[in-house]
């Protein structure tokens, strides 16, 4: 078990979503696999969470992730978490709108001599009435910049 695999994939989830690239975010997932977006909606399983991104890339300019990982956990000798945050700069501009500063949390498994994601969600990190934590956070991902 190596946690620089476990990062690949997550780079591999967020490169996808960078490149718009709905079947790349989709294959990484188990057949019964689950995304949980920034809205809260759930897509499970490739196909509907492939069905479920297409539209947003194609109808909408959507901002690339910045991201750090701070944190990997395994649970035995076949599943691990991920914990990251992310920040997106919007088209057109050049630095992290903290508004749309996020938690990331992977559940992964291995099957089958690979790493595929059961669980991803995409966590708001609004820190209500705590505005100095949305800077700490949006300061840390200008670091991964």
């Amino acid at each position: 078990m190596d946690e620089e695999t476990i990062k690949r994939v997550y780079k591999q989830l967020t490169s996808s979503w960078n490149e718009r690239n709905a079947q790349g975010m989709a294959s990484l997932f188990t057949e019964s696999g689950e995304s949980i977006g920034f809205d809260g909606s759930l897509s499970k399983g490739p196909e509907e969470i492939a069905t479920h991104l297409a539209p947003i890339f194609r109808d909408h300019p959507t901002a690339p992730f910045v991201t750090k990982v701070n944190e990997i956990k395994f649970i035995g000798d076949k599943s691990a978490i991920l914990r990251a945050i992310a920040g997106m700069i919007p088209p057109g501009e050049s630095d992290i709108k903290p508004e749309l500063n996020t938690h990331h949390t992977l559940v992964l498994e291995y099957r089958e001599d690979e790493w595929k994601i059961v669980l991803f969600q995409n966590t708001p990190a609004q820190f209500h009435g705590r505005p100095e934590l949305v800077e700490q956070m949006s300061n840390e991902l200008r670091e991964a910049l």
